[in-house]
């Protein structure tokens, strides 16, 4: 197999069925040790984290499935901590989208003049990052996307409504184990003429809290899985 990207927490491998395999390690983004997913740099290493974020990723993407949204998921080989997808294009050279359901993290420090960590954002937040680690991974409004020629406005709302669909469908399925999706991070791509959810809906990529206390990624997995 050929490598065609290393990604923070996976690798990227082209197969020879023109699909893509996905190889998850143990990296989480954080700072000075600390689990973050607002982060955009790698700050600790979990052993085992890499196969927990698979199998939450194929948790979802089923789920996703059954629903009728569409993603790049092919299959899965848990042992091995790689997932087989479908080719898709990136927006850029990368986007990440956030949907917040919570002001915490990033969002606070940005504007935390007006609003107190904590506060439920009703609906729910999307916004847009660049994947640019020496830029801290600038914003970029639907605006912006479509000025630099990097999206249309059509494809920035269906990639919005998908993310707020999904977003809702992970949340309550938290619920029911008595969680709260404080907020979630996604990347979608471009494959047949349409915008797709790809990469992984994994415990490293989302903040979860149960009642005060933050759910690290390994025990949110275990409670996500084996419920």
């Amino acid at each position: 197999m050929k490598k065609i990207y290393e990604g923070k927490t996976k690798d990227v491998f082209a197969l020879d069925n023109g699909n893509v395999m996905l190889k998850f390690k143990d990296d989480c983004t954080g700072k000075d040790g600390v689990f973050d997913p607002g982060e955009n740099s790698v700050g600790l290493t979990i052993e085992g984290i890499g196969k927990a974020n698979l199998q939450t990723s194929v948790y979802y993407f089923e789920m996703l499935k059954k629903a009728g949204i569409k993603t790049h998921y092919v299959s899965a080989d848990v042992e091995n901590a790689t997932m087989e997808v479908l080719p898709a294009t990136v927006f850029g050279h990368g986007l990440e989208v956030i949907c917040r359901l919570v002001a915490t993290g990033s969002f606070i420090r940005r504007y935390g003049e007006y609003i107190e960590n904590g506060t439920v954002l009703e609906g729910g937040y999307v916004e847009c990052t660049f994947k640019n680690d020496e830029k801290g991974d600038p914003l970029v409004t639907g605006e912006g996307l479509a000025a630099l020629g990097v999206m249309s406005p059509a494809l920035f709302e269906s990639m919005k409504e998908q993310t707020l669909k999904i977003t809702r469908i992970v949340a309550d399925d938290l619920k029911s184990i008595g969680l709260d999706l404080w907020d979630i991070k996604f990347e979608f791509g471009y494959n047949n003429g349409e915008v797709i959810l790809i990469d992984e809906i994994a415990s490293g990529n989302m903040r979860v809290y149960r009642g005060d206390s933050i759910v690290d990624p390994v025990e949110l997995t275990k409670l996500i899985l084996n419920r």
